[in-house]
């Protein structure tokens, strides 16, 4: 019989640098954040291998609807900067706000933490960002995955990932197909970058940290917390706007800008015709803009650039539904119209 074992070299799974105790001691931390969160629906949440829900009675035909997603290289500049009670409010928002844009009601959130090393302080504010994003959204955060995985990330790193259910109503679903030439387009003030163009959000911090013109303050925020300011939730005060006014359709301004985004949404042989400062420059985009040197297009396309959710409804009732939103606290402008697309862009600013 082979004798594959050495004496007195017997390894531990601590030893191979996974720490089963401090997992543990996260997963004690977690159980209280979670707990804040539940809602209707929560049948077994945080700690069994899967998490149940039923979907609330008062839906006649539900459907469910999912989104995922991470936040990027924003997450450098919170490792660097030694800030991580935000970006779980980031991560929610990334893909509660997706799903809002169908229309739905976000259910239930999960959430992938993964790290060479585990500190338990650092992931304990990470989830508490993400348990306070759930409950900004009304969403219960019933289960996750934190992975320690020595040799897979440099010390003091952590990857996210998140992952969203929601539901609607079928007959409410938001496809946009109803949007016509005169529809009005909404924008909704975001509070920053959110979690997009980060990897060109770096190269500024580069370059101004070599001219030396990096600022004290933009719009009234120290620096640092203006550029790690959380995705702007705009579950709540959406949803109510659904329940009073004929919206036609959302569109989540990620990756792309305004100018890749909203043409997710217009049905085809149509475009949005946006107007020029028709929604206010903040500091921080006016900086973003100067340092990386680029023109507007590029901001548009790269950037939120001061919207992070568009509206599309019809003139009637555009006044209305500003109204109702601002009530709510929005930042609401009318930045442009619906036409029919000719030659050109699918949106064009001018």
């Amino acid at each position: 019989m082979s004798n594959f074992t050495t004496p007195g070299t017997a390894l531990s799974y601590k030893d191979a640098g996974v720490d089963i105790d401090a997992g543990d001691a996260l997963v004690e931390r977690i159980k209280p954040l979670a707990k804040m969160t539940m809602r209707e629906g929560v049948l077994a949440g945080i700690g069994g291998f899967g998490a149940l829900f039923e979907v609330p009675k008062r839906y006649q035909q539900p459907v469910l609807v999912s989104g995922t997603d991470g936040v990027g290289t924003k997450l450098k500049l919170a490792f660097e900067w030694n800030m991580h009670d935000t970006v779980g409010i980031d991560l929610v928002a990334m893909s509660v706000n997706d799903v809002l844009v169908q229309g739905a009601e976000p259910l239930f959130f999960l959430d992938y933490f993964a790290c060479g090393k585990l500190d338990v302080d650092t992931a304990a504010a990470v989830v508490g960002g993400i348990a306070r994003g759930c409950q900004l959204s009304g969403c219960a955060l019933i289960g996750g995955e934190t992975a320690e995985m020595p040799g897979m990330y440099p010390a003091g790193e952590y990857d996210l990932a998140g992952f969203a259910v929601g539901v609607v109503e079928k007959s409410k679903i938001l496809t946009g197909v109803d949007i016509n030439p005169g529809d009005v387009v909404l924008g909704l003030a975001s509070s920053g970058v959110h979690s997009n163009g980060f990897s060109l959000v770096r190269k500024c911090l580069e370059r101004a940290h070599s001219a030396g013109t990096v600022p004290d303050t933009l719009d009234g925020k120290p620096f640092r917390q203006a550029l790690m300011e959380p995705t702007r939730l705009y579950v709540k005060n959406l949803l109510a706007a659904l329940a009073k006014h004929p919206i036609k359709a959302l569109a989540h301004i990620t990756g792309g800008g305004l100018l890749e985004n909203i043409p997710r949404v217009l049905p085809e042989g149509m475009a949005a015709h946006l107007i020029k400062g028709s929604w206010p420059k903040t500091e921080l985009f006016a900086w973003l803009q100067a340092t990386a040197g680029i023109d507007d297009f590029e901001m548009n396309r790269t950037f939120n650039n001061g919207i992070g959710m568009v509206v599309v409804i019809d003139a009637a009732n555009a006044g209305d539904c500003a109204g109702t939103l601002r009530a709510a606290g929005e930042s609401v402008y009318e930045i442009g119209l619906v036409t029919t697309r000719h030659e050109g862009a699918a949106v064009q600013v001018r």
